[in-house]
C-alpha cells in the first residue's frame, strides 16, 4: 500500500513518538521550520510534541494520541518525526493500526523510528520512509542533498537512483552481483528489537538497508556483528542483497573489517553487498522506502541502486 505523494503547499505534521521536540535546540528547530516553509510546505506540530513525562519523552498515551491524530487529520499529507531516541517501541502495542490502514499517508524518520516504520509496514502493508527527521533539516551539513532525495522519494512516483554525496563518500562493493527485492531495514539494533514480535516484517526476498550508531563505544564492532548475525538467523529469512550505510569514523568499521564480517556469514554468500552508502547517523543522507522495491547492480567500482517502487 503506497501513500499519496506529497505536493508543494501540503501540510506536514511533526510528531514526537520517541524523544520530545523539546530536546531539539532552538536554532535547529527554527532553521528546520524555516527551511521547510521556504520549500513551500505548511508545517504544523502535534499537541503533545513538546511534552516530557520521563526519559525526555511524552507519555505513551500522548505519543499514541498524536500519531493517531496525524493519520486521522485529512489536512495532513505527511508526518515527520521530530527526532530519534530509545523508546518508540513502547508505543507499538497501543497503536490502532486500522486507523493507519484506513488513512494511509507518508511517515518518515530514522534511528529509533526504525521500529515504528517497520512495525507499521508489518501490520498494515503501508510503505513507510526511512529518511530525515524534522530536525534533520535544521542542520547545514549539505541538507540540500538530504532534501533532494527526500523529495525524489515522497514527492514523485518516478524511479530514482542514489549517488554518493561527495567524491570521498564513494560506495564500496564488497561482493558484486545483481538483485531485486523488497526494502527492509534501518538502524540495526533498533530493528532487532522487533524480533519475535508481531511487528517484525517478513524477511522473504528482501534487500537489507542497514546502519548503526556508536552507542557501544569501543565495543561497537562486536555488538554490530552479533546484531547482524541475529538478524540473519530469523526463521525463513531470504536475503537477496545488503546495502550498508555510512558509519561515523569513531565506529572504526573499515572496509577490511566489514569484508571480514560479511565473509563469515553463510547467509550472505553469493549476493551483492555494498558498503558506505549515504544513510545512517551521518549527514547528508538519502530517503528510502520500507517495503518498496529496489534493484542493485554492483561490480567493482560501478554501483547502481535504483528504487523502482516507493
Amino acid at each position: 500500500m503506497y501513500p499519496s505523494k506529497l505536493k508543494i503547499g501540503d501540510e506536514i505534521r511533526v510528531i514526537a513518538p520517541s524523544r520530545s521536540l523539546s530536546v531539539v535546540r532552538e536554532d535547529v528547530y527554527n532553521n528546520a521550520n524555516k527551511f521547510l516553509k521556504e520549500k513551500g510546505y505548511n508545517i504544523t506540530f502535534s499537541d503533545n510534541s513538546r511534552e516530557i513525562e520521563y526519559d525526555e519523552s511524552a507519555s505513551i498515551k500522548s505519543r499514541v494520541e498524536d500519531l493517531h491524530n496525524a493519520f486521522l487529520d485529512n489536512n495532513v499529507k505527511a508526518i515527520l518525526t521530530s527526532i530519534g531516541g530509545f523508546n518508540v517501541n513502547q508505543i507499538l502495542e497501543y497503536i490502532d493500526y486500522s486507523i493507519i490502514m484506513n488513512n494511509p499517508k507518508i511517515i518518515c524518520g530514522y534511528s529509533d523510528i526504525t521500529a515504528l516504520l517497520n512495525a507499521i509496514h508489518a501490520k498494515t502493508g503501508l510503505i513507510t520512509y526511512h529518511g530525515p527527521h524534522f530536525c534533520s533539516f535544521g542542520f547545514g551539513n549539505n541538507r540540500n542533498y538530504t532534501y533532494e532525495y527526500f523529495e525524489k522519494c515522497v514527492n514523485s512516483d518516478s524511479e530514482y537512483k542514489i549517488t554518493p554525496s561527495f567524491e570521498a563518500n564513494r560506495y564500496v562493493v564488497i561482493q558484486d552481483g545483481n538483485c531485486e527485492g523488497t526494502v527492509i531495514g534501518g538502524n540495526l539494533c533498533t530493528l532487532n528489537l522487533l524480533q519475535g514480535t508481531e511487528f517484525m516484517p517478513k524477511m522473504k526476498d528482501v534487500i537489507l538497508f542497514i546502519e548503526d550508531d556508536n552507542i557501544m563505544g569501543k565495543y561497537f564492532i562486536g555488538e554490530f556483528e552479533r546484531n547482524l548475525q541475529s538478524l540473519l538467523q530469523i526463521d525463513k529469512c531470504k536475503i537477496n542483497g545488503v546495502v550498508f550505510g555510512r558509519f561515523s569514523d569513531d565506529c572504526n568499521l573499515t572496509v577490511d573489517k566489514i569484508t571480514q564480517i560479511v565473509k563469515s556469514k553463510r547467509q550472505l554468500k553469493n549476493i551483492p553487498i555494498i558498503f558506505n552508502t549515504d544513510f545512517g547517523h551521518v549527514f547528508p543522507f538519502v530517503t528510502f522506502p520500507i517495503g518498496g522495491t529496489v534493484t542493485i547492480a554492483a561490480k567493482a567500482d560501478c554501483v547502481d541502486i535504483v528504487f523502482k517502487q516507493h
